[in-house]
């Protein structure tokens, strides 16, 4: 951000940086839309934020469900601010449902990853390059280490929970290669 802004110091061009910009970009009066796609909880407060101003939310970051997820709902239904996951087929179902009772169950499907099939023997000294090598995709190391072990699916399911307002009775986990 210093580089740029020496870069760009003789325009009319602002350099924010940091949760100071953050805020800014979730706030701006001319902005009616906020894309949350930042990693990690540090997108929470910038989310609610915007949030508050009634923005609509466009939520690339299940972090932020995850971590508080009741509470961003309930912000979101208090100021009237919609929000909507970026990238996600199941939202796009449950457009078709007059209300969340309708829905029966979700259910979240994963590939199981490079350990499936293997025994509980097999697991035994597998280490985090096993981990990497995942069956369908190349993805960053962190998501592919916690695909591997279901540890994002597990973030999936409470993510759903929180999203759709439903229980844990309602959200399945299958493997399906």
């Amino acid at each position: 951000a210093a580089e740029l802004r020496e870069r760009l110091r003789d325009t009319k061009t602002e350099v924010l940086s940091g949760m100071e910009g953050l805020l800014a970009a979730a706030t701006a009066e001319d902005a009616d839309t906020v894309v949350t796609a930042v990693v990690g909880m540090i997108g929470l407060k910038p989310t609610l934020a915007a949030i508050e101003q009634g923005k609509h939310i466009a939520l690339a970051n299940k972090e932020t469900l995850v971590c508080a997820g009741t509470l961003v709902m309930d912000a979101a239904e208090k100021f009237g601010a919609e929000i909507v996951p970026v990238d996600c087929a199941i939202f796009q179902c449950v457009q078709g449902c007059r209300d969340r009772g309708e829905i029966k169950r979700l259910i979240l499907t994963c590939s199981g990853g490079p350990f499936y099939g293997l025994t509980r023997e097999q697991l035994a000294g597998k280490t985090r390059a096993d981990a990497l090598r995942h069956p369908n995709w190349t993805m960053g190391a962190k998501i592919t280490v916690d695909s591997a072990t279901l540890m994002n699916k597990g973030l999936e399911v409470i993510e759903a929970m929180r999203l759709y307002r439903l229980p844990l009775e309602q959200v399945s986990v299958m493997i399906h290669r």
